[in-house]
């Protein structure tokens, strides 16, 4: 009797056409402390944070200063009362300007304008200086400019009673503004006194003396005339 082989068939998944074995899966590791990407971008946070943290107390960070009360002329002489004390952010070095605590020596001219609650600078300010500049009153023939100010410039013209007006002088820089409690003082407004160049002194009172009236005309945008 013949005797016929039967051979068990093969597991179902056990293997692709040419009898490779199937690749095993790959596992994603979540990454360690020691991770060297880790820490790079924990530094780069740290190092955000710090920098964020500086730039906001530098911005903050504030001065005090000694800013002038009103407007300073030049000739003027400083006083611990014309100064007033102010908080202030400065960028480059808090020497260059007065401070609370600086001594400042006696007869210290101004020697250019320093407007009103400005900083005061010590280029402003020298001691025993003649600037060549005389105070000098003119009571225009009409009101001033609301614009005109101590600090302010202005120039002077003369109007003569028959012929064209004629600019006398420019870039005077007002000194003191007065006004009188007489009957035109509505019309004619206050006295400006004005800081003169001793070599235009000629010119200047020359006009005031003539037959005729002067105006004051504000210049504007124009810093005092050092």
């Amino acid at each position: 009797m013949q005797t016929t082989s039967v051979h068990a068939p093969e597991p179902v998944g056990s293997g692709h056409a040419g009898g490779a074995p199937l690749p095993s899966a790959v596992r994603l590791r979540r990454p360690g402390w020691r991770d060297p990407r880790l820490l790079v971008g924990l530094v780069l946070v740290a190092l955000s944070v710090a920098l964020g943290s500086w730039l906001v107390a530098t911005a903050g960070r504030t001065v005090p200063v000694l800013v002038a009360r009103d407007a300073l002329v030049p000739g003027s002489t400083v006083q611990t009362e014309d100064l007033d004390v102010r908080q202030v952010r400065l960028p480059e070095d808090g020497a260059l300007y007065l401070a609370p605590g600086d001594e400042l020596p006696s007869g210290l001219t101004v020697v250019r304008t320093v407007g009103a609650g400005e900083l005061v600078p010590w280029t402003a300010l020298s001691t025993d200086v003649d600037l060549g500049l005389r105070p000098l009153a003119v009571r225009p023939a009409r009101a001033v400019s609301e614009q005109v100010a101590v600090g302010s410039v202005v120039e002077l013209w003369h109007v003569p009673e028959d012929g064209a007006p004629q600019r006398v002088a420019d870039s005077l820089t007002v000194a003191e503004l007065s006004v009188d409690t007489g009957a035109f003082t509505v019309e004619q407004g206050p006295t400006v006194h004005v800081l003169v160049p001793v070599d235009d002194l000629p010119l200047v009172l020359g006009a005031l003396a003539a037959e005729g009236a002067v105006e004051l005309v504000h210049v504007p945008g124009v810093a005092g005339r050092p």
